[in-house]
């Protein structure tokens, strides 16, 4: 004991000798709804600039926002609040940025002033001419250095008709120790299905001494901590990625993961309070078909948005089935739409869109350009962790609305959305030579700042409304559409969404009260029928492949080996009508002893494998290997006695091995990867 608490001591004073006092004279967020106290706009405009509730330039939001009118040319300023910087010789200035570009290049800059402004140092300064987003770090050196009132600011320099928006955000000045890594991200997806996962992370040398090692760790909840050694070449000020080598296995269900970085260089580094992250994770039950949500602004007023309009109606008309569409007109240029609402300006405000056209796709501003088939098609490809359905019927002037909004995981913090457009409009037309317009926006339901959902994994929320559209700019009642969405207002993520199943007074709901239960050698699912009462029918799914279709019967008993299977049981209705699944997962422990007939008819060996495999049976057809958490990793095709399976690919750990024979008949195997 004496030894250890000697060496403790040793360690606390060579902390002691060798550390710097790493100071920070500005760490803005951007957090609030106004300006930040002491921050203020010199120069030319000055009303130009504004906190938006978005999060462009890839921090959280809100964020700074620099728009083009009213138009100036010139310098603007966002100016920090003056810092004592006595003794200092340099600081490092970094900040994220992300352009919306209407045309040519534009300079933005770091700039310093020990005089209120009156004059500015500039120590750094760069030229950008295409939309994008950008972290910048730079260590800055100017006359002001020493001074004790020092305002620092970015700079904007050029014609503001030329840009779209200018976001800014995570503005950090500080000074740098000799070896400072700082833990900056840790890069996983909040929300990501079952399986094997990267634990990935970023970090940055805030210090002057390049580092060659770091030594780091993930935690697990309170699982122990996996610790590995990684050997880099990280300069000062540069940043990298890196990701432990073994990946992790997740089950459905909330983690909280922790990095931490233990040593720099083979010390402990000099500032320590940036060294250790915890980022929440929530592993979905499943997944389901995405359907992009299309949110585009546009006015019958603007010369330009007639190309943009035009081809959107021919993406739309080539994709039936892979949108959801809502277009909201606005009040400018010119005279503006007839048909802009106030909730439509929300909306703008919202995406800080401030010129038409301008078009959102799935929550991400694309500013004045189209959705080509490619980002449609890559959107529409990536599985959703959430479902919409529901339906609407009209009586006279009202319209009658019903929606389903499903989660596969513990959706806490989301919200919904639903709007009613008219699918083509003609009373609006204005002075850019369009006759028509499509998916035009009428009013939300129940308003602009949507529903909270509060749902847990695997069920479902339902809304209702009956809004009079009497008020509204609705030409034909016959005419509507709805359009629902449920959306991550942090990120402005939209996560699925689906137009509504239109004129019906059928909705569909989805089965109630669906459950789950081991046997010991099987698992027994049950469910009531829908609250409407009339569905035709129900399909069973299986780590979402169908496993029955079209069945009338309201449970199902499935025999499986130990592992966690998922289950998914959707309504069917007519015309094609299908209800949110309800989802159920458990983790099933198979128990042979309840077992009174003989053994399996088929065996594997060896098990536990480093690879291959040998099945040995009568009647083989198809093998198929699945992962604990029920993701198909391998498919084998065979019409034989013996089948040999090389699992070396796979990572370690345990699989189930389906069996099928020539009638279709299933066995499933436990088999150990090593």
């Amino acid at each position: 004991m004496k030894k250890t608490l000697l060496f403790i001591v040793a360690i606390l004073m060579s902390v002691s000798v060798f550390a710097q006092t790493r100071t920070t004279f500005i760490n803005e967020h951007f957090d609030g709804t106004s300006m930040p106290d002491g921050w203020q706009i010199m120069n030319l405009g000055t009303t130009n600039w504004s906190i938006s509730a978005t999060s462009n330039a890839g921090g959280e939001a809100n964020e700074a926002h620099l728009t083009w009118q009213p138009q100036f040319n010139g310098a603007s300023y966002l100016v920090t609040p003056a810092v004592d910087l006595t003794g200092v010789t340099s600081v490092v200035f970094s900040f994220k940025h992300a352009l919306d570009n209407y045309t040519g290049a534009h300079t933005i800059g770091i700039g310093t002033s020990s005089d209120n402004g009156a004059t500015w140092n500039m120590g750094w300064q760069q030229n950008y001419n295409s939309n994008g987003a950008w972290s910048v770090t730079q260590n800055i050196i100017t006359a002001d250095m020493g001074n004790s009132d020092v305002r620092f600011c970015i700079m904007y320099n050029g014609n503001s008709y030329n840009i779209n928006d200018w976001f800014f955000d995570d503005i950090e000045v500080f000074t740098q120790e000799n070896l400072d890594l700082s833990l900056s991200t840790i890069d996983m997806v909040p929300v990501m299905g079952a399986g094997s996962a990267d634990i990935a992370f970023t970090v940055q040398n805030k210090g002057l001494t390049p580092v060659t090692n770091v030594v780091m760790t993930y935690q697990i909840d309170d699982q122990e901590a996996v610790e590995e050694s990684f050997d880099v070449n990280i300069g000062s000020l540069e940043s990298a990625q890196l990701s432990f080598t073994d990946n992790v296995v997740f089950l459905p269900g909330s983690y909280n993961i922790t990095v931490t970085i233990v040593t720099v260089n083979g010390n402990v580094d000099d500032d320590p309070s940036n060294n250790s992250l915890t980022k929440t994770i929530n592993v979905a039950l499943g997944h389901t078909q995405r359907i992009p949500m299309i949110e585009h602004f546009s006015s019958s007023t603007c010369g330009p948005c007639v190309s943009v309009n035009t081809q959107m109606g021919n993406l739309t008309n080539n994709n039936p089935g892979k949108f959801t569409y809502t277009k909201y007109q606005m009040n400018w240029p010119g005279n503006g739409d007839p048909y802009y609402t106030a909730e439509g300006g929300v909306r703008r405000t919202f995406y800080g869109v401030n010129a038409v056209p301008n078009v959102v796709l799935e929550g991400t501003n694309l500013g004045a350009t189209v959705v080509s088939q490619t980002q449609l098609d890559n959107a529409y490809n990536t599985p959703s962790f959430a479902d919409v359905r529901g339906s609407f019927n009209v009586s006279g002037n009202s319209i009658t609305v019903k929606v389903d909004f499903m989660a596969y995981y513990d959706m806490t913090v989301e919200k919904s959305f639903v709007t009613v457009n008219e699918k083509v409009t003609t009373g609006n037309v204005g002075t850019n030579g369009e006759t028509s317009f499509h998916h035009v926006f009428m009013k939300f339901l129940t308003d602009t700042s949507g529903d909270d959902l509060n749902i847990p994994a695997g069920e479902c929320q339902h809304f209702e409304w009956t809004q009079d559209m009497s008020a509204t700019h609705v030409e034909e009642m016959s005419d509507l559409e709805v359009s629902a969405w449920i959306q991550d207002m942090a990120s402005q993520e939209v996560l699925n969404s689906h137009f509504m199943y239109e004129y019906t007074d059928i909705h569909p709901y989805p089965v109630q009260n669906f459950a789950v239960e081991s046997t010991g050698t099987a698992m027994n699912l049950t469910w009531n029928a829908p609250e409407g009462g009339n569905a035709t029918g129900y399909n069973l799914y299986l780590y979402g492949e169908l496993l029955e279709e079209n069945m009338t019967e309201t449970s199902y008993t499935y025999t499986g080996e130990t592992g966690y299977y998922v289950f998914e049981v959707e309504a069917l209705y007519p015309n094609d009508m299908t209800s949110v699944k309800m989802v159920r997962g458990i983790e099933f422990i198979y128990d042979d002893a309840v077992i009174e007939n003989g053994e399996s008819a088929y065996s594997i060996y060896p098990n536990p494998t480093n690879g291959n495999i040998m099945i040995s049976g009568s009647n083989i057809n198809l093998v198929e290997v699945y992962n604990i958490c029920g993701q198909k990793v391998m498919s084998v095709e065979a019409n034989s006695s013996n089948v040999n399976v090389n699992m070396s690919e796979l990572t370690t750990g345990v699989y189930m091995v389906k069996i099928v024979d020539s009638n279709s008949n299933a066995t499933v195997k436990k088999v150990v990867k090593k």
